[in-house]
C-alpha cells in the first residue's frame, strides 16, 4: 500500500509561490494529481454551483502559474496535491480518471474536465495502486471533496449516466468514427444518418451522451485544453480552431423515448457544463419545434413510435398534426423515425431491435433499412463488448436461446450451462424465496429489485389499496411511479416492469416470468398466454394501420421484454418461472450450483 500525503493551500499567487519555492523536488519534477475547487463553504457543507476541476502534472509548480493566469480557472479558490513519492505518470492518469468519475457521479459539485482524458489503461503494479485509491478518497471525503460513499455514488444515475467515462475499445473506435465522419460531412454541407448498434449492456447510452459532452467541449475549447491533456487524450486531435467553428451554432438534441431515463438523463446535465436538460427531448418535442436540429442523437431508437393509438387522446393529434405538418399530409405510414430525419440534417441512432416491446414501437422492418442504409454508407457502428453483466459476452446470447428468441432456438436445451464465471445466475421455485434474497442482495450492496413482465393486471393503479401480483406466499404491488422508479422509496418493496427498467442497470435482478409465457409439452415450444399479458398498449390492434397482432407477433415482443429484463442485473440474475413446464425447461439453461 502506498503512502500519499494530501497537501491542501489556498489557489492563491502568493500562497502558491511560497510553496513553489519549499524546496520539495515533488512539486517540481514529479507526477502528482491536484484538485482545484472554489468551495468557501466549508468542508461537506452544500452550495450552489460549486465548481471542480482535476488534473495531474509532472510539473504542479509551473502547471498552477498557468492555472492562475488563465481565464477558465483563475476564478477557483482551493489546491489540493496528492503526492507519493511510489507514483507514476501512469498511476496519476488512473487517479485522476478516478476521481473525475467519482465526483461526476456524487454530484456535489460540477466537474469543470473534459470527458477525453477519462483513461483505463493497464500498467505495472495497477491492482496495488488501485488499492491506495480508495484510501485517497475516504481522505477527500473528510475533507468535503465528496458527500457520498463510493458504493452509494457507484449505485447512482449520475454515476452510471456520466459523460465522464472510459470507453471500451469498441466504444472509442465508434465515438472516433462518429466525430470524424460528422466533421467530414459538416465540411461539405452533406446530410448524414449513422447507427449505433449493440446488445443490452453494450454501453449504447454511455456512448450517447459521452459523444454529446465531447461536442460540447469541443465547441467551447480554448488554448488552455492543450495544457489540461498534454497532446495525449484520446481525441485531441479533434480539438482545433475548425472543428470548434464547424459546432459553434449548431442546435443539437438528444431524444430518448423512455419518460424514465429521460428524467434521469436531464439531471446528469443539469450538472454537466455544456449540457443543459433542455437538450433532451420526446420525438413530440422534435416533431413540434419551430426549428430544425443540426444534430439529433436518439437513444433507444427501436422505442420510437409508428402511427398507432397513444396513450392518451391528445398525442394521437399531435401526431397526426406533426405529420401533417412535415409531410403536407396525413400520411399514416410516417413514424417518428422519419420525424427526426425531416427535422434534422444529421441523425445519430443507437439501435438494439430485439428491445423493441409492443406493437407501437418502430416496425423491425423500418430498423433493419436503417442499419443497412448506415452500412452501406459507411456510417454503422457495432458495439460488442458487455459492459453491464459480468458474465461474459455470451449471456445475452444464452438469455435468447433460453427464451426460444435466439434465430434457430428449439426445444433442446444446451448439453451444458455455459460457464458464467462469478455472476450469480440461478432460479427459484418459491418467489417469496426470491424476494428475500433481493432483500439480503440490496442490504449488501444496494441496487437489487425485483422486475417482471406484464403478467398481472394493475390493480392499485392510482395508489389503490390491496395487491397486484400474488404467487403463494408472496403479495406484491406494481411500481407506484415511473420515473426514477429504481431509486424511488419504497421501490424494493415493489416489483418494475420493462417501462421503468429499460435502459437501467441493478446489481442483482429477481425476474419473475409470469403466466403469459407458458410451455407447450406436445410441441415443444415457448408459447404466448394472451389472456395472462396485461400491457394493454402491448397487445392491441393498430386500427391507424389496420394491423391485428397475431400471437407469433406477441410472443416476440414479450421474449424481448424478458430478455431485458434478464439482462439488467451487473452481478446476478434471480428466475422465478410461473408456468410448471416452462420452469423445468428454462432450469435446464440455467447452473444450480449456486447457493
Amino acid at each position: 500500500m502506498t503512502s500519499s500525503e494530501i497537501v491542501r493551500l489556498p489557489f492563491d499567487k502568493d500562497e502558491v509561490g511560497v510553496w513553489a519555492r519549499s524546496g520539495d523536488k515533488r512539486i517540481t519534477n514529479w507526477p502528482v494529481v491536484y484538485i482545484l475547487d472554489d468551495d468557501t463553504t466549508g468542508a461537506g457543507r452544500a452550495s450552489d454551483r460549486r465548481k471542480i476541476y482535476v488534473g495531474e502534472s509532472l510539473n504542479v509548480a509551473t502547471r498552477m502559474r498557468q492555472h492562475l493566469a488563465s481565464i477558465e480557472r483563475s476564478h477557483l479558490t482551493n489546491l489540493r496535491v496528492i503526492l507519493d513519492e511510489t507514483f507514476n505518470k501512469s498511476v496519476c492518469l488512473d487517479l485522476e480518471s478516478f476521481l473525475i468519475e467519482m465526483l461526476s457521479g456524487d454530484g456535489a459539485f460540477e466537474v469543470l474536465n473534459r470527458n477525453d482524458g477519462i483513461v483505463n489503461a493497464d500498467y505495472y503494479n495497477r491492482a496495488f495502486y488501485q488499492d491506495s485509491f480508495d484510501a485517497i478518497f475516504d481522505r477527500l471525503k473528510l475533507d468535503g471533496v465528496f458527500t457520498r460513499t463510493i458504493p452509494q455514488i457507484i449505485n447512482s444515475d449520475l454515476f452510471k449516466l456520466s459523460p465522464f467515462k472510459s470507453l471500451t475499445d469498441d466504444q472509442a473506435f465508434a465515438v472516433e468514427g462518429v466525430v470524424k465522419s460528422l466533421f467530414d460531412d459538416l465540411r461539405s454541407n452533406d446530410r448524414s444518418t449513422t447507427v449505433i448498434q449493440g446488445d443490452p449492456g453494450t454501453g449504447k447510452t454511455v456512448v450517447a451522451i459521452y459523444l454529446l459532452k465531447l461536442l460540447a467541449d469541443i465547441r467551447s475549447s480554448t488554448g488552455l485544453d492543450a495544457l489540461d491533456d498534454d497532446g495525449d487524450s484520446l481525441f485531441s486531435e479533434f480539438f482545433t480552431d475548425e472543428h470548434r467553428m464547424l459546432l459553434r451554432d449548431l442546435r443539437i438534441g438528444f431524444v430518448i423515448p423512455q419518460q424514465s431515463l429521460r428524467k434521469s438523463v436531464q439531471k446528469v446535465f443539469r450538472k454537466t457544463p455544456g449540457l443543459d436538460p433542455s437538450m433532451v427531448l420526446t420525438a413530440f418535442d422534435v416533431g413540434e419545434s419551430a426549428t430544425d436540429f443540426d444534430l439529433l442523437i436518439v437513444d433507444e431508437t427501436h422505442r420510437l413510435n409508428q402511427r398507432a393509438n397513444q396513450p392518451a387522446a391528445a398525442l394521437n393529434i399531435k401526431f397526426r398534426d406533426i405529420t401533417t405538418k412535415l409531410f403536407g399530409h396525413d400520411d399514416t405510414s410516417k413514424t417518428q423515425l422519419d420525424w427526426i430525419t425531416a427535422k434534422s440534417a444529421h441523425q445519430i441512432f443507437l439501435v438494439d431491435p430485439a428491445q423493441s416491446v409492443k406493437p407501437a414501437d418502430i416496425p423491425i422492418e423500418a430498423l433493419e433499412r436503417l442499419v443497412a442504409d448506415a452500412k452501406t454508407a459507411d456510417h454503422h457502428h457495432p458495439l460488442l463488448s458487455q459492459m453491464r453483466v459480468r458474465a461474459g459476452s455470451d449471456y445475452v446470447g444464452h438469455v435468447r436461446r433460453m427464451l426460444g428468441a435466439a434465430p434457430g432456438s428449439g426445444s433442446q436445451p444446451p448439453a451444458s450451462v455455459p460457464d458464467f464465471g462469478d455472476y450469480d445466475f440461478r432460479m427459484f421455485d418459491d418467489a417469496s424465496e426470491m424476494r428475500a434474497e433481493i432483500v439480503r442482495r440490496d442490504r449488501e450492496v444496494g441496487l437489487s429489485r425485483l422486475v417482471a413482465g406484464y403478467a398481472w393486471e394493475w390493480k392499485t393503479k392510482g395508489n389503490k389499496p390491496g395487491h397486484d401480483i400474488e404467487i403463494g406466499e408472496l403479495r406484491m404491488r406494481w411500481n407506484s411511479t415511473q420515473t426514477d422508479w429504481i431509486a424511488s422509496p419504497g421501490s424494493l418493496d415493489e416489483v418494475g416492469s420493462i417501462h421503468t427498467v429499460q435502459g437501467y442497470d441493478l446489481n442483482y435482478a429477481g425476474v419473475i416470468i409470469g403466466p403469459d409465457l407458458r410451455f407447450d409439452t406436445t410441441t415443444g415450444r415457448i408459447v404466448v398466454d394472451r389472456a395472462s399479458y396485461f400491457d394493454k398498449k402491448g397487445k392491441e390492434a393498430n386500427k391507424a394501420l389496420g394491423r391485428v397482432y397475431s400471437d407469433d407477433d406477441l410472443l416476440w415482443y414479450i421474449q424481448n421484454v424478458y430478455a431485458v429484463l434478464l439482462t439488467r442485473g451487473i452481478r446476478g440474475t434471480y428466475i422465478y418461472v410461473h408456468d410448471q413446464a416452462l420452469r423445468e425447461h428454462i432450469r435446464k439453461y440455467v447452473s444450480q450450483n449456486r447457493g
